[in-house]
């Protein structure tokens, strides 16, 4: 079943980033060697002896050389969030990807695992302990959820097809300590009083933590192989159970000492004024992102849960850190930064 062992030659895209950085700390823990691909250059990773290529993905020869000699890479690197310019999603995370493949093919690397999102299945609407066999909506929310699709289908096609064994993970919104994205922007936007709720309040939203994250990619680059179950599949990750969302930011922010909050609006209105926003955001060209989209709005107000049985099965993943054990985590980061 091809099980993997520590003293690995294992390559990282993204080894600095959020997820990419305690996948990087966990192989170097167990006594792999580690080199990850990046624009700059990271001191603080090469103390810890990791190797760092400067390159960007969108250098195919260069992609191909930093795959050389690798036993295992784990593409964790993508153009995140809800709003941008649209070529460059494409670029990065399509073309970028399509370079990561090659160079592994290329270089003889034997696996590969790639870091999707449950968003490539997201088409707006609830969706209640859905399994993988959930397919591409028709019509994607936004510009990433669609390029990270297209990224996924290459991968697992490819692999399918006789390439690098490879799978595909998507751990629905990762969160915890170093967390640079989405809790950081939650708390300021609720003590700016910019935050509203979207919908009822009973949505049910899986979250996960980013040391289970982290122990999901782990293992799935340990047991995969041409002849395992995992090659050219895609899996969901998450805790195991959702969170009631709004209770639980809410619950979060009274420990952080924010008020909670107040406002309120439905699904429907969230995405009017979403798509008016986003309207004028493309016609007048503007800087940033629009306070609300569609994809954003339905992804406050919606269920979206997962079934995490298949990677349970397939590779043994179990969330072991709770919910309730990353938040005190979480606090605890977040109150020594003041």
């Amino acid at each position: 079943m091809g099980e993997g062992k520590a003293g690995m030659n294992v390559l990282v895209t993204g080894g600095n980033g959020f997820l990419g950085r305690g996948i990087v700390e966990r192989l170097l823990d167990r006594g792999d060697k580690v080199a990850v691909i990046g624009r700059g250059r990271y001191v603080d990773l090469e103390r810890l002896g990791v190797e760092c290529v400067s390159a960007d993905l969108s250098r195919a020869e260069a992609v191909a050389a930093a795959c050389r000699g690798r036993d295992l890479v784990f593409h964790v690197a993508a153009k995140a969030g809800i709003w941008g310019d649209p070529a460059e999603y494409w670029r990065t995370n399509v073309d970028g990807t399509r370079n990561v493949l090659e160079g592994c093919k290329a270089a003889g690397v034997g696996r590969l695992v790639y870091t999707s999102s449950p968003s490539v299945t997201f088409d707006g609407t609830d969706a209640v302990n859905a399994d993988e066999s959930l397919p591409y909506p028709k019509r994607f929310e936004n510009v990433y959820s669609e390029t990270k699709a297209a990224a996924e289908r290459m991968v697992l096609e490819a692999a399918r097809a006789g390439g690098p064994a490879a799978c595909a993970l998507r751990p629905h919104l990762i969160w915890g300590p170093r967390d640079p994205h989405i809790v950081p922007r939650v708390v300021a936007a609720a003590r700016a009083g910019r935050l509203m709720q979207v919908g009822d309040g009973t949505n049910q939203v899986d979250i996960t933590y980013v040391d289970n994250a982290v122990e999901a990619h782990v293992l799935a680059g340990d047991r995969l192989a041409k002849d395992s179950p995992l090659n050219g599949r895609a899996y969901f990750i998450s805790q195991g159970e959702p969170v009631a969302l709004w209770p639980w930011i809410n619950g979060l922010l009274e420990r952080l000492g924010v008020q909670r909050v107040r406002k309120t609006i439905s699904v429907g209105a969230a995405r009017r004024i979403g798509g008016v926003l986003e309207t004028v955001y493309r016609a007048l060209k503007l800087r940033g992102e629009p306070r609300m989209t569609r994809f954003l709005a339905a992804q406050l107000g919606t269920t979206h849960y997962y079934d995490i049985s298949a990677a349970r099965r397939d590779f043994g993943y179990e969330a072991k850190v709770t919910v309730d054990e990353g938040l005190d985590r979480l606090v605890a980061w977040m109150q020594s930064r003041g």
